[in-house]
């Protein structure tokens, strides 16, 4: 049974029953439409911290998916569960490959430059302060393209480039 099916949450149910309903209406192939559901089965999945789950879905969503738009918030979406996970390696590749599909995307450079930061962070207790200073360098411009992208936006993160002398 799909998922949207068994979530007792009366928000997520709403949403589904209008979403099938939108489905039926609106003229989409049978791909986007089966697309659609991993897509809400996921999300679903990710809000009760299933993420392997919602990772199943995601990949069966990318499968599917062809719109490259549609495809770089899978892909983004992919990222958060793998930074949620710890995996920051593999969120960064994710969040990459979101910003190759759709450049437009300031959360991926936002968490690109979180995590950037994160290992700027653990790597100068260890003593290494050059290679930290590298990590907060990289953490800077991603958050750079991140207000560039919506200014009046990610306020404590302008804040730290004033502080750190890294805003231009």
């Amino acid at each position: 049974m799909p998922r949207s099916r068994i979530n007792g949450n009366f928000i997520d149910k709403t949403f589904s029953i209008v979403a099938n309903i939108l489905l039926q209406i609106i003229p989409t192939t049978s791909g986007e439409k089966e697309a659609f559901t991993y897509y809400r089965d996921r999300m679903s999945a990710q809000s009760e911290g299933n993420y392997a789950e919602a990772l199943q879905n995601y990949y069966e969503a990318m499968r599917l998916e062809i719109d490259p738009y549609d495809r770089s918030y899978i892909l983004y979406n992919i990222g958060l569960i793998h930074t949620s996970n710890g995996e920051h390696t593999k969120a960064l590749e994710y969040y990459f490959r979101a910003l190759e599909r759709n450049p437009f995307l300031p959360q991926a450079f936002n968490n690109m430059a979180v995590i950037c930061h994160y290992r700027g962070v653990h790597i100068i207790h260890q003593g290494d302060s050059e290679i930290a200073e590298a990590w907060f360098d990289q953490a800077a411009e991603y958050w750079k393209q991140a207000i560039a992208l919506t200014p009046g936006n990610y306020i404590e993160a302008h804040n730290w480039l004033k502080i750190t002398g890294r805003f231009e």
